[in-house]
C-alpha cells in the first residue's frame, strides 16, 4: 500500500465525521449530528440516545437524513450538506482514502451535517434504523455490463430490498450515470416491479430538461468524475423513483430474463470506467 494511503487511512481514524464499521449506530444517526455539531472531542458512540421518534430526548426536532451510497470523494455528501443546513448526509464507501476526501472538505468548511461511513454497501442494514433514511443517492457507480454480474449493480432488486430496510416509505432514490445500459435496466426494475417513476432522462444537462419543471438543482452538483473529459464525452442519465412497493422475489427471474435480450457491450462507458479507476 502507497504511503498516502497510509497518511490518508490514519488521519480518518482521528476524524469524528468518519466511522468505520460502526457498532450499534441503528436510530442514533440524529444524536451523532447533534454530537458533532457540539463536541470538540472523540464522541462516544454508545452513549448516544436512539431515536424513535420525530424528536430528540431535548426536544429538537429530527433533521432529515440523505445517504451517499459508493460516494467516493462525497462530493454529493458534501454539495448538499452546503446546500442544506437543515439535512443530515451520510457518504457510505469501503474505500478509506476516497472518503478521506469528502471528510476533509468538510471538515475544512466546518460542515457538521456531513458524516461518512466506511464500509462495504452490503452491510449498510447494520448501520441504519428501519425508516432512519429519508433519501438515497447513486452517483456514477460500477454499471456491472457484464450479464453475469447484474446482480452487482445498485439498483438490482438484491440491492433495493437492502435499502427497504431502513429507507422510509415511499423514500427516494436518486441515478446519475454515464452508463445507458444500467440507465436502462434501472428503468427496467421500476416498470417490473411497479415502482413509481418521478423522472428520468437519458441527458441530464439539456437544456430543454434543465429549464423544464422535472430539473433537480441539487442534480447540478458534480462529481469528480464528471470533470474527467471520459464522462463529459458522455450524456449524463438521471433517474428519481420512489421505493415503494414490495420486491417480490419471483420476479427475478423475470428481471434475468428481460435484461439478457439487452445488448450489452464493452462501450464507451466501461472503458471510461476502466480509466476513472486507472486515474484513483
Amino acid at each position: 500500500m502507497g504511503q498516502k494511503k497510509l497518511i490518508k487511512f490514519a488521519a480518518i481514524k482521528e476524524y469524528q465525521n468518519v466511522l468505520e464499521y460502526p457498532q450499534d449506530m441503528p436510530g442514533k444517526w440524529a444524536s451523532f449530528f447533534q454530537a458533532l455539531e457540539k463536541s470538540s472531542t472523540n464522541i462516544s458512540l454508545e452513549n448516544l440516545a436512539i431515536t424513535a421518534n420525530s424528536k430528540l430526548p431535548n426536544g429538537h426536532l429530527v433533521q432529515p437524513l440523505v445517504l451517499e451510497l459508493a460516494c467516493g470523494r462525497g462530493e454529493y455528501a458534501v454539495g448538499l450538506g452546503r446546500m442544506f443546513s437543515d439535512q443530515n448526509f451520510v457518504g457510505l464507501d469501503l474505500k478509506g482514502n476516497r472518503i478521506w476526501k469528502g471528510a476533509s472538505i468538510a471538515n475544512r468548511d466546518g460542515l457538521k451535517n456531513v458524516g461518512f461511513v466506511r464500509t462495504q454497501i452490503e452491510l449498510a442494514p447494520n448501520y441504519f434504523a428501519k425508516d432512519e433514511v429519508d433519501e438515497i443517492w447513486i452517483t456514477f457507480p460500477d454499471p456491472q455490463l457484464r450479464l453475469s454480474k447484474a446482480k452487482k449493480r445498485l439498483t438490482h432488486p438484491k440491492f433495493l430490498r437492502l435499502f427497504q430496510q431502513f429507507l422510509k416509505p415511499n423514500g427516494l432514490v436518486h441515478l446519475k450515470t454515464d452508463s445507458p445500459n444500467l440507465f436502462l435496466f434501472t428503468k427496467t426494475v421500476i416498470e417490473l416491479f411497479g415502482l413509481t417513476l418521478i423522472t428520468a432522462t437519458d441527458n441530464l444537462y439539456s437544456t430543454e430538461f434543465m429549464q423544464s419543471e422535472k430539473w433537480d438543482a441539487r442534480c447540478a452538483i458534480k462529481t469528480y468524475y464528471e470533470g474527467l473529459n471520459i464522462a463529459s464525452s458522455n450524456c449524463i442519465h438521471y433517474i428519481q423513483f420512489k421505493l415503494d412497493k414490495e420486491l417480490p422475489l419471483e420476479l427475478d427471474e423475470k428481471l434475468k430474463e428481460i435484461i439478457a435480450e439487452f445488448e450489452i457491450t464493452e462501450t464507451h462507458d466501461s472503458l471510461a470506467r476502466n480509466g476513472k479507476q486507472a486515474m484513483e
